[in-house]
């Protein structure tokens, strides 16, 4: 039996980015999909996504567990989740391995991903790339921008909001805490200037 033709598992639970529902089969994802006011809407959005039998139950909490925890503002790193890429092109396999390596709270340009994938001028491409994610958070292309720093498109729910509201998050908990000595230095070299 494939892959396509084995019923695939499929878990939802709520998050603080609202319902999340996943679906794969052993421990590789083919699809994942958040920000749903209810567990009917994740799954229905879900199941019309899928060409597949589908098996419910309390498949992969591990990462169910991680994926809450992204949601409620922690720091995790999703590059260990093994994806179903079998229906991306070469090109845009590596769009999403250069995107999983964008670290929390940072940011890359569509053109930059772009470069790094092989293809310089290919920034459209990588942007379509990123719109058929479908693997939001784990695949982060909330943290792709345009090269003028401007937030760009997102396909998910409530669209750049929810890209604005990911990144927000991020670069709030990954931003160094202030110097304690940063208020002392400034006013002791403002007085150094008057006098000299």
């Amino acid at each position: 039996m494939s892959s396509i033709e084995r019923p695939l598992q499929v878990v939802s639970f709520a998050t603080d980015l609202g319902w999340m529902a996943l679906a794969g089969a052993g421990s590789t994802i083919k699809h994942i999909v958040f920000g749903y006011p209810s567990r009917a809407a994740a799954w229905a959005v879900l199941e019309s996504l899928l060409a597949a039998p589908v098996q419910t139950g309390n498949w992969w909490p591990s990462l169910v567990d991680r994926l809450r925890d992204y949601a409620a503002g922690s720091p995790v790193d999703f590059r260990d989740v093994s994806l179903d890429l079998g229906h991306l092109t070469p090109f845009q396999i590596r769009v999403i391995k250069h995107c999983r390596a964008i670290g929390y709270g940072k940011t890359r340009s569509y053109g930059e991903l772009a470069a790094l994938a092989g293809s310089q001028r290919a920034a459209r491409a990588v942007g379509n790339t990123m719109a058929l994610n479908r693997f939001p958070l784990v695949v982060p292309c909330h943290r792709v921008i345009n090269s003028d720093g401007s937030i760009g498109n997102y396909s998910g729910v409530d669209g750049q909001r929810t890209k604005i509201r990911l990144l927000s998050m991020e670069r709030s908990l990954s931003a160094p805490a202030p110097h304690k000595r940063t208020g002392r230095m400034r006013k002791a070299r403002a007085k150094s200037l008057t006098h000299a």
